[in-house]
């Protein structure tokens, strides 16, 4: 061999063996001792006690947002993309799609948008909202939802956040449960309110964001309501003529009552602290490199959810801008994006953006097919390019490393980043677990690691949170500063700290970012929230984690029958099985979802004389029951038959089976699928119809 290349290798081989073994002996996550029901507890390595803030003298969120004004004066703050022109495209079978021509993003910078929060918090007292009482924000995220938060904060007023695309009896229950006087919306969400308006119990005023066409609900609610009707810029302009003096929280005030998607019934309201939420944002700045004024942050998932709400705080906090875009108009190829306009990523260049596993995956898909779908050298171009990227992460010294990584970055991988804009350096994922294939897919295609995180509404999104430079798939990180991990045996369900080669069990979390509980719902609260003889609240999530050796953890399991979807959506087996076993044709019904996809599947134990009695009526041959069971036609009609029974149920689309399997035998005690009440045994029926399953999602 040339000695040149002896000479640059063997140093690389070095190196990389080192730095393998390195990775191999660090520590993420350390044993600690904690109160509280014995367990086996992991803290960050760094910090031997919860990490409550970071800036030093801020304890609320209002002094937080007030700091960054101060400091970033004329850097720009919230940007929003100026609407040109709606236009209505048709589609083949006589449908239509609005598109929008989008201009170039608009900036406020930090002073112009304090001034805004000084002004809308002044006109909120000025048009009649009293201490005590409480404002709802319903509406899609946009720069004016940020604005109404930091502006209630300054008079200690607490914020109700509800989905903009909650249903009419959540949104009544969220509402009057809160006892809300006072809310801000946009035009479909005012058309909602108008719609429920007779339901609502306590609303007094209506502030809406001025949007094109929204002056028929405007008319719409001051002629057929009590309600104070007034605009957002009206608010500001009556602030500004007349401010009132700021009213500061304390760090132990409810900055926010945040209701969850309802999946399990009517949603619940988590009661989050300024404490609570700062904790959070403390210890994210401990963990992602380097956040501040250069960072240009594309906000584009719901700010009632709180990974949405937290990221924006942090942005804020550290300098940095935060355009405003939505889900259909990320993309040049978006669905509502007007042929030769650009998404907004394109437009606004963001170093920074927080995504489900939805959205990644739907990057991963499309450019999967396009490559599939050019094939030729280019296809083989990719293909090499990403096994040689993918080696290199794997830690291969043979893989694409210097040069040659600079090579594929510029030939290949340069036309994938550029759909997300081509300046991102670092993606935040929560929700659902990221694929291993689309997490591996995202690091080499877009340059950015990719930080999985793992956290719940009631821990204000705190929890665990993988390191930059830890490229390991499947897990979601060490313990975040803020927490305490820690794992509790389920002996039911077979999970235990004591067991090999790591300790199993109900993750259980404990720190300052943990919340109050659920509003106005204190059995639920004393169900999964505990304080120890420490003083440290705890909640009991219902996952259930191992802890690998380096300190990380990893989601196995759920305690409950409720399993997230890839894109967010919570289904409630046990609530879809009640309403679809009504249909005539089933005898007995599991739902399956995969966290990984964004439909559920079902096995159903077909009703033997409904469906042959339906076969001989449609004269259809079969061999047996067994035969029948696997006719397309038997398939499709019970299928459709369970549609019906949805429908009737008033089930949500995600909620429906896409796809099922007809099982012909009985489910019985004997069989082990089922107890001695005839309950079903999940895991064992998982197991025994593997390959169905997989087969229904292949």
């Amino acid at each position: 061999m040339n000695p040149y290349f002896v000479g640059i290798l063997v140093p690389v081989a070095v190196s990389l063996l080192l730095r393998k073994r390195r990775k191999a002996e660090r520590k993420r996550g350390v044993p600690v001792e904690v109160g509280g029901e014995p367990g086996y507890a992991v803290r960050n390595y760094r910090f031997e006690q919860p990490v409550e803030t970071h800036w030093e003298g801020v304890s609320t969120l209002a002094e937080l947002f007030e700091q960054s004004c101060k400091e970033y004066v004329y850097m720009p703050l919230l940007g929003t993309r100026k609407l040109i022109s709606r236009e209505t495209e048709a589609a083949p079978g006589g449908r239509s799609f609005e598109k929008l021509h989008l201009g170039e993003y608009e900036w406020k910078c930090y002073a112009e948008c304090f001034k805004s929060v000084c002004s809308f918090s002044s006109g909120l007292i000025r048009v009649g909202h009293q201490k005590n009482e409480r404002v709802a924000i319903f509406a899609e995220t946009r720069a004016e939802w940020q604005i109404a938060l930091q502006a209630c904060f300054r008079q200690n007023i607490t914020v109700v956040t509800i989905y903009a695309s909650l249903g009419e009896e959540a949104l009544c229950h969220s509402l009057n449960e809160t006892e809300v006087t006072t809310v801000v919306c946009g035009q479909k969400e005012l058309k909602k309110l108008i719609d429920v308006s007779g339901q609502l119990d306590t609303v007094k005023r209506v502030v809406y964001i001025n949007e094109e066409g929204i002056s028929a609900e405007v008319s719409s609610a001051q002629n057929c309501t009590s309600w104070i009707v007034e605009s957002f810029e009206g608010v500001i302009r009556l602030g500004a003529e007349a401010p009132v003096e700021a009213n500061m929280p304390l760090p132990s005030d409810v900055a926010v009552i945040m209701y969850t998607s309802g999946s399990t019934g009517l949603p619940k309201g988590v009661m989050m602290t300024h404490r609570n939420v700062l904790a959070t944002l403390s210890a994210v700045m401990t963990i992602v490199p380097v956040l501040g004024s250069k960072d240009i942050y594309l906000a584009y998932l719901p700010l009632a959810h709180i990974l949405e709400l937290a990221a924006e705080a942090l942005m804020a906090a550290v300098g940095a801008s935060i355009g405003y875009g939505s889900p259909l108009t990320l993309t040049d190829t978006s669905s509502k994006i007007k042929k030769g306009t650009l998404g907004d990523a394109s437009a606004l260049k963001p170093t920074l953006m927080t995504a489900v596993p939805a959205i990644l995956d739907r990057v991963y898909d499309g450019v999967r097919k396009k490559v599939d779908t050019k094939g030729g050298i280019a296809k083989q171009l990719f293909d090499v390019a990403y096994s040689r990227r993918l080696a290199a992460i794997n830690g291969s010294w043979l893989g694409a490393w210097g040069l040659e990584k600079l090579l594929w970055d510029t030939l290949v991988f340069g036309k994938v980043r550029a759909i997300l804009g081509g300046k991102i350096r670092f993606v935040l994922s929560g929700g659902a677990p990221l694929s291993g294939d689309t997490q591996r897919f995202i690091n080499i295609c877009l340059g950015a690691p990719i930080g999985q995180g793992y956290g719940l509404t009631e821990t204000c999104a705190g929890g665990t949170f993988s390191e930059y430079d830890d490229t390991s798939v499947g897990r979601v990180g060490a313990p975040l500063p803020c927490s305490y991990i820690k794992l509790i045996d389920w002996p039911e369900g077979g999970y235990l700290t004591t067991d090999l080669p790591m300790p199993r069990g109900e993750i259980v979390i404990g720190g300052p970012n943990v919340t109050k509980g659920y509003f106005k719902n204190e059995a639920k609260t004393n169900e999964v929230y505990r304080d120890d003889e420490k003083g440290m609240r705890w909640f009991y999530s219902g996952d259930i984690g191992r802890f690998h050796p380096d300190g990380c953890l990893e989601i196995i399991d759920r305690k409950k029958d409720i399993v997230k979807l890839q894109h967010g959506e919570y289904v409630s087996l046990g609530k879809v099985e009640a309403a679809l076993i009504v249909s005539p044709y089933v005898e007995n019904i599991m739902i399956h979802a995969d966290p990984f996809h964004n439909y559920c599947v079902a096995l159903v134990v077909a009703a033997h004389i409904k469906l042959e009695s339906w076969a001989s009526q449609q004269g259809i041959k079969y061999s047996d029951f067994s035969d029948l069971c696997q006719k397309p036609e038997a398939v499709k009609e019970v299928l459709g038959s369970l549609a019906k029974a949805a429908k009737q149920a008033r089930l949500e689309k995600f909620e429906i089976p896409a796809k099922i399997k007809l099982i012909p035998e009985p489910w019985t005690p004997e069989s082990g699928l089922v107890t001695a009440a005839l309950k079903l045994k999940r895991e064992v029926i998982r197991k025994t119809y593997e390959n169905d399953l997989a087969q229904l999602y292949a």
